[in-house]
């Protein structure tokens, strides 16, 4: 054993003694709501897929139609000869569907986080972050190099005082509030109006990631485009959710893109998307924009106001505390045991819902973490609470192991 595998090993062992071992599935063919594992089907209930583009062959045909016209790969860097047609006029869409001056394509959100934090913030400037943001904003506030001060969960209150505090003792320095729009794993939002509200009082900006709302909030799909909504400085998505494709953008006013342009390094220095995925979210930010992306949207709020309904029917404890509005609905289930046990059950019955466990989540709050497309039909919400409610009852009988 090398000396490197002598020190993982043990790591590695204290994560199956704890329950937290990760292990993949091979998924195939198609990442829908209905996919195959060792051809045996299942319907998805943890895919972030949701207006259900993902395996929709019109975005299939605008991404072969690129790779029939342009190959695979960008072959280089944006700023070097890897920015194509394709990624421009995604852009420009994007910007279009947002109402920003600008947007800049990156290759993943982590990216998009990433660069944007460490071009905007260093070791003189303050971010104010809320507790619960996603991991990509939490590295990219860390890696930054600023003063990093986390709030209470959804908390304008908490915000405001932080801001004006923060602001008082900057001297100059960049204050940053940034948080995610619709949390990951609790389906709930952010206070974005009062965030606004406290940012323009301290002189502070505002950045917000959208990733799980971005396609699906509002009647438009992009919630803080529509009127008196608030305007972040800094607008973060992906194009790996709703639109169906893969990749991600920031928003915001020709010089906050322009500055990225130079000096967001996740940006600089990697080598531009395949044209091809570009050509897929062309294709998908069409269809939400649509007639049709307002029906996909009003299915979902269908799914989502059923599977509500039936939960209270069978008093099945669903997370509704918040806003029970979004594609995702967190059955907080504490320890880690009790979740695998769960997502195994449901497993057994053709649902598949992946048990969440820290880090993903804090300490004590192992969870499945259900979340809907609008290509679920009303059967397959029917047959996912029927097994949750018949699993529920063996777990409250005690059929969970117990953590050692």
């Amino acid at each position: 054993m090398s000396v490197l595998d002598a020190r993982l090993r043990p790591q590695l062992d204290a994560l199956r003694g704890q329950q937290r071992y990760r292990a993949r599935r091979v998924v195939g063919p198609g990442h829908g709501s209905r996919i195959e594992i060792d051809g045996r089907p299942y319907i998805n209930f943890c895919s972030n897929d949701y207006l259900g583009l993902a395996a929709d062959p019109r975005l299939a045909e605008a991404a072969a139609g690129a790779l029939r016209r342009g190959g695979t790969g960008a072959g280089a860097s944006p700023l070097v000869s890897g920015y194509d047609a394709e990624h421009r006029a995604l852009e420009e869409e994007l910007a279009a569907f947002t109402g920003y001056p600008r947007a800049l394509l990156f290759s993943s959100g982590w990216a998009a986080n990433l660069g944007t934090l460490r071009a905007l913030l260093g070791r003189r400037d303050v971010l104010v972050a809320d507790e619960l943001n996603h991991a990509s904003l939490i590295d990219g506030g860390r890696l930054s190099g600023a003063r990093y001060v986390r709030v209470r969960h959804a908390d304008a209150g908490a915000f405001a005082d932080a801001l004006s505090r923060e602001s008082a003792a900057a001297r100059g320095a960049q204050v940053l509030a940034v948080t995610d729009a619709v949390f990951s794993m609790d389906g709930d939002r952010a206070p974005l109006a009062g965030l606004a509200t406290a940012c323009a009082r301290a002189g502070a900006a505002l950045m917000v990631d959208d990733a799980h709302g971005f396609g699906v909030s509002g009647e438009s799909g992009c919630a803080l485009a529509e009127p008196a909504a608030p305007r972040p400085d800094v607008y973060v998505a992906t194009l790996g959710k709703a639109i169906g494709a893969a990749g991600a953008f920031v928003a915001g006013s020709e010089t906050l893109v322009e500055f990225l342009v130079q000096r967001a390094r996740s940006w600089v220095f990697s080598t531009a998307p395949p044209p091809a995925i570009a050509a897929a979210a062309r294709a998908g930010l069409a269809i939400a924009q649509s007639d049709e992306g307002r029906q996909r949207r009003a299915q979902l709020r269908e799914n989502v106001a059923r599977l509500v309904a039936g939960a209270r029917r069978v008093a099945l404890p669903l997370d509704l505390a918040a806003t029970p509005d979004t594609p995702i609905l967190p059955l907080v289930l504490g320890e880690e045991g009790r979740a695998l046990w769960l997502s195994a059950f449901l497993f057994q019955r053709g649902c598949w819902v992946a048990a969440i466990r820290p880090p993903t989540v804090p300490p004590g709050t192992a969870r499945l973490r259900i979340s809907l497309s609008a290509a679920h039909t009303a059967a397959d919400v029917d047959q996912l609470l029927e097994a949750l409610g018949e699993g529920w009852r063996e777990l409250e009988r005690g059929a969970a192991p117990r953590a050692a």
